[in-house]
């Protein structure tokens, strides 16, 4: 009878047994509509949602500097896995569009789909064929809107973003952090080299050819590199201007550590021998 039908499919718990799910296994049971007692999937209790609290793979800082010719980013290819220098060649920009590039220190996951969101906008903007491109400007208010909206969702994108472009005959450069502030500027330092490059490059000055302002980006990411445990000397530096996007290879910056402040005269309170620092 269907009592003696029920009871073959039923397990010592009582739950009733679903010989559809693999192995018989009933922990997934629920997801898949067939819960004890009929019982459907937006009746029974979940997990409850959960927000990213902290980035985990990670890029430091991203320079922006505009030029007598355009505008330069420069970052380094390092990224870190909580204080492990797990990554070695972590590209941190991007070119999209024509003429606009945009790179991000922070969480490089969230910095993925910050990338795949704007690349699948602008082939939708590509699609429409008015004639009619996305400019510099446009991208960073996209971005600040982004932004804005998932902070509003307590679940933001772990990011500082810096979109640099040339457009109409004007450089651009702005950036967006993680709650949404936008703003622009002529000189533009994220993470630790907010700190100790900004001042570096407004000394520095934008009245610059590309060679100089090259040698700046490279002083400024050595220094950084010198201070800060989440940077690497491995760099990578790109170009917006009206001929187009520029971005080199990653390379080597050279570092000297024989400066007087880096080294130690004391060893467990006893004097150190002198001792020969070598430029590497």
């Amino acid at each position: 009878d269907g009592r003696g039908m029920a009871s073959l499919f039923q397990t010592n718990s009582g739950a009733m047994h679903n010989p559809l799910l693999p192995a018989g296994d009933q922990s997934t049971a629920g997801q898949f509509g067939f819960a004890p007692c009929g019982q459907q999937r937006a009746s029974i209790p979940r997990e409850p949602s959960s927000r990213t609290q902290q980035p985990i793979v990670t890029g430091t800082g991203v320079l922006g500097l505009k030029y007598k010719d355009g505008v330069m980013l420069a970052a380094d290819t390092l990224g870190s896995y909580g204080s492990l220098a797990r990554f070695r060649d972590v590209r941190r920009m991007q070119k999209v569009g024509e003429n606009t590039i945009v790179g991000a220190s922070g969480d490089l996951s969230d910095y993925q789909k910050i990338m795949k969101n704007i690349h699948e906008m602008q082939t939708y903007d590509m699609a429409n064929d008015d004639g009619c491109s996305m400019t510099p400007r446009d991208f960073h208010q996209y971005m600040g809107r982004v932004m804005y909206n998932r902070r509003n969702k307590f679940d933001p994108f772990w990011n500082e973003i810096v979109v640099a472009g040339f457009r109409d005959g004007k450089p651009f450069l702005g950036c967006v952090d993680l709650i949404g502030t936008m703003y622009e500027d002529d000189v533009i330092a994220t993470s630790f080299g907010n700190y100790v490059c900004l001042p570096l490059m407004r000394k520095a000055g934008t009245d610059l050819t590309k060679a100089e302002a090259k040698k700046v980006m490279e002083d400024c990411l050595r220094v950084l590199y010198y201070r800060n445990t989440k940077s690497s000397a491995r760099i990578q530096i790109s170009t917006v201007t009206a001929a187009g996007v520029e971005t080199e290879e990653p390379y080597e910056v050279s570092t000297h550590w024989g400066f007087e402040g880096f080294r130690h005269t004391e060893y467990h309170g006893q004097k150190r021998p002198q001792e020969t620092f070598v430029g590497r």
